[in-house]
């Protein structure tokens, strides 16, 4: 069974941009690590500060691991971009058959 994170992040106002840009960098990463079935992003027409990463894994411990290849130093630079800590969770499809 599949998982799908969702991922929520904020950015300053004037890092809006640069967020979005980042968050875009690190989608290959992302897709190109063992176990993502896929990765999409979003951002609210209500308010263009927030994003939302979806992520549809394998497995729990395939995301968690996926960590390990965004370089540190990549994940550094996200920190002065946020107005809040990013915040996320794992998700299963309930199947309404």
């Amino acid at each position: 069974m599949t998982i799908t994170r969702i991922s929520e992040f904020q950015a300053q106002p004037e890092s809006t941009e640069t967020l979005h840009d980042f968050l875009l960098s690190i989608m290959p990463i992302i897709k190109s690590s063992h176990g993502c079935e896929t990765v999409t992003l979003y951002q609210s027409q209500a308010d263009p500060t927030k994003f939302t990463m979806l992520e549809v894994w394998e497995s729990i411990e395939s995301h968690q691991a996926s960590v390990k290849n965004i370089p540190s130093e990549m994940l550094a630079e996200i920190r002065p971009l946020l107005a809040a800590a990013p915040r996320g969770d794992y998700f299963a499809l309930i199947d309404s058959k």
